[in-house]
């Protein structure tokens, strides 16, 4: 989707791994840029070309070719990118937003048992955790910082704690594991770890703390402190407790229980310190931790919705009303991670690949899943400060700015901006572009970027009939 000046993004994420032969490099190459050219669906429509489809199969069975190898590769180039970042712009803050979803291959019978249990344990599957790695201005992605596959483990009836605790397969490593992976942070830059209230463990904390690790998190537990604060003995009864410093105004993601909403917080915050729990559940010191909680809630909720609160937990330091609103703003970039994994799963159809064995599949998911990342990139290149001055151009391949312009006639004009271009892409996926519809979503963009490819394809169709009768 870049313009045509610029390295493929198979040459970019995968053009220097090593394969044992660089002709099977080459043609992975090959293979993930036409992928990228039709992302959505399965295999077969993704690669169209039968030689082609029949190419990737062999590609995934060879043994040089693993899910370690490949992600290894798109995570390097995602580190590279964060740290050319940092150099152009000294104290970048990235945010690498962790999170994990189901990968469901139930209906593949014959990798059953070595999947492990996803849902309430009647399906088949991984639990994929992913760190996307997001500039905190932008909102820009700018790749993976890990992927670990999990297989769920089948716990032995009447496991101790202290079994659960020693076993490497314990779920609630997962958010270690992930930020471990990710690295340390470019020279100059700085990397903050966002997470859901399912990591909220002590472990977790203690493991940030310990690798000098910034981190904000969604409080689940009420945890005990080690001295009161406003009188209270627990994190959350004591944040409940402080009085607002500031109201904020914060756009609402939708979601089954909640309507898509623009809200008025309130936001208080205070430095607390927290007791290491008397059972432990982890591998962890049993030291305090100096955190600081920031607590978010709505005085007035429209009838019929929940009230909105949030508890975060962070160690990076909140001393002033801008600080809490920073780090307020940081923990709202956190959908984006679940926009990713609509990605994956609606947007490129991760779940619909047809393998029958795991050495074939699992490689095969870190393609697709490094491919997604371009459908996000989809919304961050219009919603860039330049997006209305830049010719389209720059950052698309000339061919498809002129079937698009060629579509539109005289409603796009002959040289469009970054804007113009995927606002009129938006309207190719059913966005209306009326001031009252906002700025067009991911999966919009998305479904106009397939359109205007089969678009192109036509063009070039027709463009190689004309030659072979000689008209051009």
């Amino acid at each position: 989707m870049d313009g045509s000046s610029q390295a493929s993004f198979g040459a970019v994420n995968f053009g220097a791994v090593d394969l044992g032969d660089v002709r099977r490099t080459q043609r992975l190459v090959s293979l993930v840029d036409n992928m990228c050219r039709h992302p959505g669906g399965t295999l077969p429509e993704k690669l169209s070309i039968p030689a082609d489809l029949r190419a990737f199969y062999r590609l995934m069975d060879c043994s040089a070719v693993t899910h370690q190898v490949l992600m290894d590769a798109h995570t390097a180039n995602t580190r590279r990118k964060m740290a050319e970042q940092s150099r152009a712009q000294p104290g970048t803050v990235f945010l690498l937003l962790h999170d994990a979803t189901e990968l469901d291959y139930t209906s593949k019978l014959s990798m059953a048992a070595e999947l492990g249990q996803i849902g309430q344990g009647t399906h088949r599957g991984y639990i994929c955790h992913n760190s996307l790695v997001v500039r905190a201005d932008t909102k820009a992605v700018v790749g993976l910082s890990s992927q670990i596959l999990h297989h769920r483990a089948d716990v032995p009836k009447g496991e101790t704690d202290k079994q659960r605790r020693e076993r490497e397969n314990r779920e609630s490593r997962l958010w270690v594991q992930g930020a471990a992976r990710s690295g340390p942070a470019p020279t100059g830059a700085l990397c903050v770890d966002i997470s859901d209230s399912l990591s909220d463990t002590f472990e977790y904390m203690a493991f940030e703390e310990s690798q000098q690790r910034l981190f904000v998190l969604r409080s689940r537990e009420n945890r005990s402190l080690v001295e009161p604060c406003r009188g209270q003995w627990y994190v959350q009864d004591a944040a409940r407790k402080l009085p607002s410093r500031a109201a904020y105004e914060m756009h609402v993601q939708g979601s089954p229980q909640r309507k898509e909403r623009d809200a008025t917080v309130q936001v208080a915050f205070a430095q607390v310190k927290i007791k290491a729990p008397l059972l432990r559940s982890g591998e962890y010191t049993q030291k305090l931790l100096a955190l600081w909680v920031i607590r978010v809630w709505e005085k007035k909720t429209p009838p019929g919705e929940e009230p909105l609160e949030w508890m975060l937990l962070t160690n990076v330091p909140v001393l002033k009303i801008a600080d809490a609103l920073q780090r307020v703003r940081w923990y709202e970039r956190r959908p984006i991670v679940e926009e990713y994994h609509k990605g994956m799963k609606t947007g490129c159809g991760i779940e619909r690949m047809q393998f029958t064995r795991l050495p074939r599949l699992e490689p095969a998911i870190a393609i697709v899943s490094a491919m997604t990342t371009t459908l996000l990139q989809l919304r961050d290149a219009a919603r860039q400060a330049d997006a209305d001055t830049r010719p389209a151009t720059e950052v698309v391949d000339a061919e498809y700015v002129t079937v698009l312009v060629g579509h539109y006639h005289k409603r796009l004009p002959s040289r469009p901006t970054v804007l113009q271009f995927y606002m009129h892409v938006a309207r190719l996926g059913g966005h209306q572009n009326r001031k009252c519809d906002g700025f067009p979503g991911w999966l919009t963009l998305w479904r106009g970027w397939m359109k205007l490819e089969a678009m192109v394809d036509g063009h070039r169709a027709a463009h190689r009939g004309m030659k072979k009768c000689g008209r051009t």
